[in-house]
C-alpha cells in the first residue's frame, strides 16, 4: 500500500526503530539542562529545571490508543510506569481527551474523568490541567497524557545505563496489558470461540491483578541496589523492550526466551488469535539490568514482596542480539508493530 504522499505506508504502532532514531537525532536538544532527552528506549525526559535543587524534573507523554474499557485508568498508569523506571515520584498529570464525534455521550465522558480522577487519587497525583475535545479525527476515545514528577538529582535511572556483564532481570510476567486488552476488547469473539466467562474474567482482571503498574516493583529493586537501568516494555512487547534497552545502552544482548514467564491464560489468548506473546503490549512487567553480583539479592527482595522475578539474559560487548530457546540458538524475535495491531488491520 502506498500513502498519499511518497513511499509505502508505515504499519500501525511505533515508528520503526531506525527511522525513529534518525528523526530524534535531528531534533533540537542543545540545552545543558536537558539531562536525558529524546532517544530510542528512554522512557522519560529528565530536566535540570531548578539549578541548585537536589531534585530534577522528570516528564513523560503517552497516549492510549488500544483500550476503550477503563481507558482513564490505563492512561494514568502507563505514564506512571515511565516515570517509575527512572526512579521518579509522579506529581502532576495533564490529560488530553479526543472523543469521536457522533459516538460520544455525556456519561462516557464522565466515566473517563472518574477513571482518571480515581487513578490519580490512588497515587497522590494532582491533575494540573489538560484538554478535552470531541472531534471527527478519531473513531474511538484516545487519551494522551503528560505526567510530571521529580527524582533525586544523583539518583535517577535511564534505560541505557546497562553495561556488558550486567544481567537482565524481569520482574512480573508477560504480557499483562495484552492479556487484559484481548479479554476486554475481544470478549464477544472469544465467547463465540468457546471461552468461558470465568476464564475471560480472570484474563480481563490482569489489568489490576497482577496489574499493569510497575511503580512498586521499580521502587523495590532500586532500594535493593545494583540496578544500572530500568525499562517499561509496552508496544512491541518484551522482545521490543529488550532490544530497546540494548540499543539505548550501546551493547549486545543475549536472552533465554524460555526464562520469560508467560501465564497459561496469556498463551492461550495469543494462540486464539495467532499472536506471539513476546510481541504483545507488555505493561505490567519490569525490565532491569543489575550488576551480576547483586542479582540474587534483588530477586530475593522482589520475591519477598510477592513478585515473580528471574534473570532472563545478560548484556554483551559485541553489539548483537542473540536469543536461545530449548537450549539452542534461534532468531531474536522482532516485531515491526505490536501484535495487537493484527486484530485491527
Amino acid at each position: 500500500m502506498t500513502s498519499r504522499h511518497n513511499g509505502p505506508s508505515l504499519p500501525a504502532g511505533k515508528l520503526p526503530l531506525p527511522l525513529l532514531s534518525e528523526l530524534l537525532a535531528e531534533l533540537p536538544t542543545h540545552s545543558p539542562r536537558l539531562l536525558v532527552g529524546p532517544s530510542v528506549g528512554e522512557d522519560a525526559a529528565v530536566i535540570d529545571f531548578a539549578r541548585g535543587d537536589d531534585r530534577v524534573l522528570v516528564v513523560k507523554s503517552d497516549p492510549i490508543t488500544f483500550a476503550t474499557d477503563e481507558i482513564g485508568y490505563y492512561a494514568v498508569n502507563i505514564c506512571v510506569n515511565d516515570l517509575a523506571v527512572t526512579g521518579a515520584t509522579p506529581r502532576f498529570y495533564l490529560p488530553t481527551l479526543l472523543l469521536p464525534a457522533g459516538d460520544t455521550n455525556e456519561e462516557q465522558v464522565r466515566s473517563i474523568y472518574r477513571q482518571i480522577g480515581a487513578a490519580c487519587a490512588d497515587l497522590n497525583i494532582d491533575v494540573a490541567g489538560g484538554h478535552s475535545e470531541i472531534t471527527h479525527a478519531v473513531n474511538q476515545p484516545v487519551v494522551a497524557g503528560t505526567l510530571l514528577g521529580e527524582a533525586p538529582r544523583n539518583g535517577f535511572v535511564t534505560s541505557g545505563g546497562g553495561r556488558p556483564g550486567d544481567v537482565m532481570l524481569m520482574v512480573g510476567v508477560a504480557p499483562v496489558e495484552g492479556t487484559s486488552l484481548l479479554a476486554r476488547e475481544m470478549r464477544d469473539t472469544l465467547l463465540a470461540k468457546g471461552w468461558s466467562a470465568d476464564d475471560l474474567a480472570v484474563a480481563a482482571g490482569f489489568l489490576h491483578d497482577p496489574g499493569i503498574s510497575v511503580l512498586a516493583p521499580a521502587r523495590t529493586v532500586l532500594k535493593a541496589g545494583g540496578i544500572t537501568s530500568m525499562h517499561d516494555p509496552t508496544e512491541g512487547g518484551i522482545a521490543t523492550g529488550l532490544a530497546e534497552m540494548a540499543l539505548a545502552a550501546g551493547t549486545g544482548l543475549e536472552v533465554d526466551l524460555d526464562a520469560v514467564p508467560i501465564p497459561d491464560v496469556s498463551q492461550r489468548l495469543c494462540d486464539a488469535f495467532g499472536l506471539d506473546p513476546l510481541g504483545l503490549i507488555a505493561s505490567g512487567a519490569l525490565l532491569a539490568t543489575v550488576r551480576s553480583a547483586q542479582a540474587e539479592a534483588v530477586i530475593s527482595r522482589c520475591r519477598e514482596q510477592g513478585w515473580q522475578a528471574a534473570v532472563i539474559g545478560r548484556l554483551t560487548d559485541d553489539g548483537g542480539l542473540r536469543a536461545y530457546q530449548d537450549g539452542r540458538r534461534v532468531d531474536f524475535p522482532t516485531f515491526a508493530a505490536d501484535e495487537l495491531t493484527k486484530l485491527f488491520a
